[in-house]
């Protein structure tokens, strides 16, 4: 399969402040480990572009990409809430994460047996449909999916998302359209404290206690998505890919490693290969030990390139 990766300089400006999770460094960490691991020629570098008002607007509000905008500080860092951001690099970092998503799309959707990786921040799914939440400013995901359906009417889109927290700003957006099928596991209760109960028709949530390791998630996950995966035949898969529910990531106390990671990628492409002539879209979520984020997105990207 051939395999792109989408990433900007413009995303490492982004700042949060030095005390904050989601740092520059998460990036430089996983180009670290993509070129030790002795896989980076195998994969077609792109620059992300900007998303336009066009892509944004399809999933958030435009008073809120207004919004954003308006205040975005020439200097220094402004809090929006006591987990988010803005500092004067951050809405070119978000529109080129964003940008990542949309360019993602239609790079595999050029060919056949393609995928594509988003080595962007900042993340996307706890963005809403007007309000920024959990590091989160532009919801990329979400923004992958309405491109692919406004401009390449794709009828039947399946989002994957497996960060340890809940997506609940994509549910917020893609919730109640049943030309997607949103399937997400995650920590619960934990932050941002939803999913578990009431989930829209076309989501499948998969909550799981702290200290649940691999094996059970795995269980979890095969009984939950995989025969409905199969039945709604997706033309195209995206995944918000949250690696922060490694066993090494104080972000959350699921104790998942690397092979859990594969397995996983593994089952997505081969229900890509089956329904979607190969094609998937995934983009970085969270992830916030250096080490573990490069080894996972290293063994998430070799497991798309079949290597």
């Amino acid at each position: 399969m051939n395999v792109a990766i989408f990433s900007h300089p413009d995303c490492l400006e982004h700042k949060n402040g030095s005390l904050h999770p989601d740092q520059p460094g998460r990036i430089n960490a996983i180009f670290d480990q993509l070129i030790a691991s002795g896989i980076d020629p195998f994969l077609v570098h792109q620059q992300a572009p900007y998303a336009d008002d066009e892509a944004v607007t399809r999933a958030h509000c435009p008073h809120y990409l207004d919004a954003l905008r308006t205040n975005i500080p020439t200097e220094g860092i402004v809090p929006l809430d006591g987990d988010t951001a803005l500092s004067p690099g951050s809405l070119d970092a978000a529109l080129r994460a964003a940008g990542a998503g949309v360019a993602g799309v239609d790079w595999v959707m050029q060919g056949e047996n393609r995928a594509a990786f988003g080595a962007v921040r900042p993340p996307g799914h706890h963005a809403g449909p007007d309000q920024p939440a959990g590091f989160c400013l532009l919801n990329n995901i979400a923004i992958a999916a309405r491109h692919a359906q406004a401009v390449h009417q794709i009828k039947r889109i399946a989002i994957i998302d497996f960060d340890v927290h809940h997506g609940d700003g994509t549910e917020a957006i893609v919730g109640g359209d049943e030309q997607i099928l949103f399937c997400s596991v995650f920590q619960h209760p934990f932050y941002p404290f939803t999913g578990a109960e009431e989930p829209c028709t076309n989501c499948l949530p998969v909550p799981l206690p702290a200290a649940t390791r691999g094996s059970q998630w795995r269980e979890a996950i095969k009984a939950a998505w995989f025969a409905k995966l199969a039945e709604f035949a997706p033309q195209l898969i995206l995944i918000s890919a949250g690696f922060d529910g490694h066993l090494e990531d104080d972000m959350g106390q699921l104790g998942l490693i690397e092979d859990d990671y594969v397995w996983l990628t593994e089952q997505l492409r081969n229900q890509a290969l089956k329904s979607a002539n190969g094609r998937m879209v995934s983009l970085l979520e969270g992830g916030y030990h250096p080490g573990a984020l490069g080894r996972s997105v290293t063994a998430h990207l070799k497991c798309l390139l079949a290597i």
